[in-house]
């Protein structure tokens, strides 16, 4: 780990009972691509990423490849990413006055969703970063308009610290764990 909102990857795969949380590989890129272009997991994020074609020429050969990212894994194929990356103290919503914190993100594909996926990855990848920096705190910023995310943040245990208006839209910003103080 290198300082606070720093995180790296663990020394090998993250598994859980259905998953495989691990670091992208070529194999990955068609499920970066369809993530990205997809107008259903843009919904809450300001739409789709780019047109196909225009993914295909810009998202490298191996995607994602970077500390804080985790590849979801599920029998074999790529369906979604988990990530763990300092928040941008420019940002709206802290809770450290230093506004140095992690901040976790997931995305998923369309026919991942309802399956419990994301939260059994979510799950794993907070486990982990608590067993590596115990007592730091996570947040997690979402549209209020975005239910399923809304239902995750709460079945994973964050606390809801603000709300706030950012990208034209209310916002719900939390904490994990519930029991660390803002700032």
């Amino acid at each position: 780990m290198t300082g606070p909102g720093r995180v790296t990857r663990p020394p090998a795969p993250i598994r859980t009972r259905r998953l495989v949380l691990r670091e992208s590989e070529s194999r990955d890129r068609a499920a970066f691509i369809e993530l990205f272009a997809s107008p259903e997991v843009g919904t809450y994020l300001g739409g789709a990423r780019g047109s196909r074609a225009e993914l295909e020429r810009v998202v490298p050969e191996v995607p994602g490849r970077r500390p804080g990212l985790f590849v979801v894994d599920l029998d074999g194929a790529m369906i979604g990413t988990v990530t763990l990356e300092r928040r941008d103290p420019e940002r709206p919503g802290h809770v450290r006055e230093d506004a140095e914190q992690t901040e976790l993100g997931y995305l998923f594909l369309p026919a991942a969703w309802g399956h419990g996926y994301a939260a059994e990855a979510c799950a794993a990848v907070l486990d982990w970063f608590a067993g590596t920096r115990p007592g730091e705190p996570v947040v997690l910023c979402t549209q209020t308009a975005n239910t399923r995310s809304m239902r995750l943040a709460a079945g994973l245990g964050f606390t809801e610290v603000a709300r706030f208006e950012e990208f034209g839209a209310e916002q719900w910003f939390g904490v994990w764990p519930s029991a660390a103080t803002t700032a």
